[in-house]
C-alpha cells in the first residue's frame, strides 16, 4: 500500500531528528572540556600598624585612602626622651670603656716607682729597728736600760717588719697589674652597657613608624597628640596586591585542579575584562557548603575552600567584590608556585 505524501514527510522529519540527535550526543561526548567555573568574593590581607613603644604621637604623614609603599614613613612619636636615653647610655659605655682600658693597661710606671720607693723606705726603717732592738737587748742584759725599753724596741721592730712586707706585696701587685677576674668583670659590665645603649638606639629608631608592605591606608585610628602603645594600632593597611578569591570547590572536581594552575577572574564591574590569576591554595579539609552563598539543595554537599590569587596593580579588584573564576582545562601549572611577587 503506497504511503501518503504527508506520512512520507513525517517519516523523513523523524529520521532527520534521530540523526541530528545522534550526531549531537556523539560530538558532545568528543568535545573538549570547557574547564572549571567557580564563584566567590575578593579577599585581601590587612596589617594593624602600631608603634613598638609608648609615646605621644608627634606627626602622621598619611590619610585614609592614600596608597603607601613598603618602607614609607607613616608616623612619628615625640623623640626627646628617647634621644636623652641614648645620650645617657652612650656616656655610661664611654665610662666603662675607660675602666676596662685602665685594667688592661695595668699600673703606670710612676705607680711602680712609687711602690719601689715605699718598699725601700720600709726596708730602711726595718734595718734601723733591728739595730735599735739589738742595742736595747745588749744594754738590758747589763741592766743599763729597763725591760720596758727593750719591749718598746721589739714592738717597733715588729711594726717595721710588717710595713716592709706590705710594701713588698704592693710592689708585686703593681708589677703584675689587674687580676683577670677584675678584667673579666669589667668586660661583662661593658657588654651590658653596650646592650642597653643598643636597645635605647633601637627605641629611638622605633619612634618612626614605617609601612611594612605596599598597600592602602584603610583606617587612621589615632591622631597627633594621642598616646600610642604597642597594643593600639595607628593605621589599618589593606594589602591589596595581590588579592585572592575565596571560593569553594565541589568534591567531585577536586582532582581536576592543583596549585599553580592558571585562572581567569571576571567581574561584573568590568565587563569584557578578565584578570589573570593562579590557584594558590586548596584546603586539605572538607567542609559543608557555606549557607550564605549556596541554595538550600546544595547546603549539604561537601566542598573544599580554595584561594585563587591575582596581581592587582590597578587596584580594580576590591574587598568583597563578587567575581567569577574560570580555570582552563589541561593546564597543570607549576607545583608549589605559591604567591609570586606582584609589583605595585
Amino acid at each position: 500500500m503506497a504511503l501518503s505524501k504527508s506520512k512520507l514527510v513525517m517519516i523523513s522529519i523523524l529520521i532527520l531528528f534521530i540523526a541530528g540527535g545522534t550526531a549531537y550526543w556523539y560530538f558532545r561526548s568528543r568535545a573538549p572540556d570547557n574547564g572549571i567555573t567557580l564563584y566567590g568574593n575578593i579577599d585581601i590581607r590587612q596589617v594593624q600598624a602600631a608603634f613598638n613603644d609608648n609615646g605621644r604621637i608627634l606627626d602622621l604623614r598619611v590619610k585614609e585612602g592614600e596608597p603607601v609603599k613598603k618602607g614609607q614613613l607613616l608616623a612619628e612619636l615625640d623623640p626627646v626622651r628617647f634621644q636623652d636615653a641614648v645620650i645617657r647610655d652612650r656616656e655610661q659605655v664611654a665610662a666603662q670603656s675607660q675602666v676596662l682600658a685602665r685594667l688592661l693597661a695595668g699600673s703606670r710606671p710612676e705607680e711602680i716607682a712609687e711602690a719601689r720607693a715605699e718598699l725601700a723606705a720600709a726596708q730602711a726603717a726595718l734595718s734601723n729597728a733591728k739595730v735599735t732592738w739589738k742595742r736595747q737587748q745588749y744594754l738590758e742584759t747589763r741592766h743599763y736600760v729597763s725591760k720596758q725599753s727593750l719591749d718598746n724596741a721589739s714592738a717597733v721592730l715588729k711594726t717595721a717588719l710588717a710595713n716592709s712586707e706590705r710594701a713588698q706585696q704592693s710592689l708585686n701587685l703593681a708589677i703584675k697589674g689587674s687580676r683577670k677576674e677584675d678584667v673579666s668583670a669589667a668586660r661583662h659590665t661593658l657588654a651590658a652597657s653596650q646592650a642597653v645603649l643598643s636597645l635605647a638606639e633601637r627605641e629611638l629608631v622605633d619612634t618612626k613608624l614605617y609601612s611594612p608592605e605596599n598597600g592602602v591606608v584603610q583606617d587612621r585610628i589615632l591622631e597627633p597628640g594621642d598616646m600610642a602603645n604597642p597594643q593600639i594600632p595607628v593605621f589599618t593597611l589593606a594589602l591589596d596586591n595581590p588579592v585572592w578569591v575565596r571560593a569553594y570547590l565541589p568534591e567531585k572536581l577536586l582532582g581536576q585542579i592543583q596549585p599553580g594552575m592558571k585562572a581567569w577572574i571576571l567581574s561584573d564591574s568590568f565587563p569584557g575584562k578578565r584578570f589573570q590569576g593562579w590557584v594558590g591554595f586548596i584546603s586539605p579539609e572538607a567542609e559543608f557548603t557555606p549557607k550564605t552563598v549556596e541554595t538550600t539543595e546544595l547546603r549539604t554537599e561537601l566542598v573544599y575552600r580554595v584561594r585563587i590569587y591575582a596581581c592587582n596593580p590597578g587596584y580594580n579588584l576590591r574587598l568583597g567584590m563578587p567575581v567569577t573564576v574560570s580555570i582552563p582545562p589541561q593546564d597543570k601549572g607549576i607545583q608549589g608556585l605559591g604567591i609570586p611577587h606582584c609589583g605595585g
